[in-house]
């Protein structure tokens, strides 16, 4: 739509609705910034959400913690305006390919390792989306011969109408967010929206092993490409014993994967597949891989103190998050877990808790409703704070124990958000 002249509202004024609102006022529409806490901002008013606050709008974009939903945008649909998100705007303007990647975890792991191989062998890509930069930010660093790689989240991806990538990835899609899409096959229906513009001449690269992604495949009229760390595929990337071959041949030990878990070894291989699509060699997407720095707050070592090692993996904001996290150590854990619930089912964490940890500790909001569902798999303790649960994880953990920052919830009861309770965390630790 034309953009020059037209009365646009943007919902939600963290970092992605601020760079909304500057390139709309590049296009020369009129801008209105609302927020459900109007906190006055340098050359940006912003008034209170409300219904009035739409009564004129040509245009709204939400920001993607702005529930699509939203009770006070029900009147300007039924008017027929447009709703969209910060991702479909700037899809109008991004030059250059994206390559999309979504999935309920490691998404930032590998947009960020993707990136890393793409820069390592000498192809133009810049990285952004859901981590670091957002995509609205992305529209006037873009080249018609550079990539954009682009972390997608289900929120952001809801949204769209005409958004196309041209590599798009679903490395999973398990239990998240049920508190915004209420159902799994909504959430499920979000990540597809990643496929179901893409032509004859994009392509989709698919976790093979989750029934969900593999059901995409349906969903596009690009060419699949799988990954697999159960069986062979072909094209795509798969573990074969202790390597990973891609298209059929050797790429790489996974001995060499600079990365802990089989979770890690299956974003190797997704990044993997997008760097072959774009042009990257075996050779060099090896080489890359082995100088991965790895991505803060995922799995992070913090340090290692008398013996025991401390690991941030904040980032870990769903079960299935946790799960991966815990399976990719031997034993001796002691777990913090808790934040804020996002509907969750912490259940599946009893089995593998009782097998591998000697305690858990919560903290948080969520405390309570995982204390009764995981009562008697494993010793737990009530921390409250994060502060407290690391002083108690100090005192009881002995030589050759490991202390895993993974809540299985988001951040929000106490934190801003997940970055800053995985900063406080290496505070307190590098305290110690």
């Amino acid at each position: 739509m034309k953009l020059e002249g037209a009365k646009v509202v943007v919902v939600g004024m963290a970092r992605s609705g601020v760079a909304v609102v500057e390139l709309l006022r590049e296009k020369g529409a009129t801008v209105r910034a609302v927020d459900q806490r109007p906190i006055p901002m340098d050359g940006i008013s912003i008034e209170q959400q409300s219904e009035a606050a739409f009564d004129d709008a040509d245009l709204i974009v939400l920001s993607p913690g702005v529930p699509a939903d939203l009770r006070e945008l029900d009147a300007a649909r039924q008017r027929g305006v447009k709703v969209i998100g910060d991702l479909e705007l700037a899809s109008w303007f991004l030059k250059g390919d994206v390559i999309g990647i979504t999935g309920a975890n490691g998404k930032t792991t590998t947009t960020a390792l993707t990136g890393h191989i793409l820069k390592e062998s000498g192809i133009a890509a810049q990285v952004g989306g859901n981590i670091g930069t957002p995509p609205a930010a992305m529209v006037n660093t873009s080249r018609v011969d550079q990539l954009n790689v682009m972390e997608l989240s289900s929120f952001q991806l809801q949204t769209t109408e005409t958004f196309r990538a041209h590599i798009g990835a679903a490395l999973n899609v398990t239990p998240d967010h049920l508190d915004r899409h209420y159902t799994m096959e909504n959430y499920a229906e979000a990540k597809a929206r990643l496929f179901v513009n893409q032509r004859v001449d994009d392509f989709a690269v698919l976790n093979d092993d989750d029934a969900i992604t593999r059901g995409y495949a349906n969903r596009t009229n690009s060419t699949v490409v799988f990954f697999s760390s159960t069986h062979a595929v072909n094209p795509g990337a798969f573990l074969a014993g202790s390597r990973i071959l891609l298209n059929g041949e050797p790429l790489m030990d996974a001995a060499e994967v600079p990365l802990r878990g089989v979770h890690n070894l299956e974003n190797t291989m997704a990044a993997a597949a997008i760097a072959k699509l774009a042009g990257a060699t075996h050779a060099q997407i090896r080489a890359a891989v082995m100088t991965f720095p790895g991505v803060e707050h995922r799995l992070e070592f913090v340090r290692e103190r008398n013996g025991v090692a401390w690991y941030n993996d904040s980032k870990a904001t769903n079960v299935d998050a946790a799960l991966k996290a815990i399976a990719a150590f031997a034993g001796g854990l002691w777990v913090i877990l808790g934040g804020k619930d996002k509907n969750s089912d912490y259940t599946p964490l009893a089995a593998p808790l009782k097998e591998k940890a000697h305690a858990a500790l919560l903290i948080g909001a969520a405390a309570e409703k995982i204390r009764a569902q995981l009562s008697g798999a494993v010793r737990m303790i009530a921390c409250g704070t994060l502060e407290a649960a690391v002083h108690e994880a100090r005192t009881h953990a002995v030589s050759g124990d490991t202390v895993l920052l993974s809540p299985a919830c988001a951040s929000f009861d106490q934190f801003e958000n997940y970055e800053h309770r995985g900063r406080e965390f290496k505070r307190l630790v590098g305290e110690l």
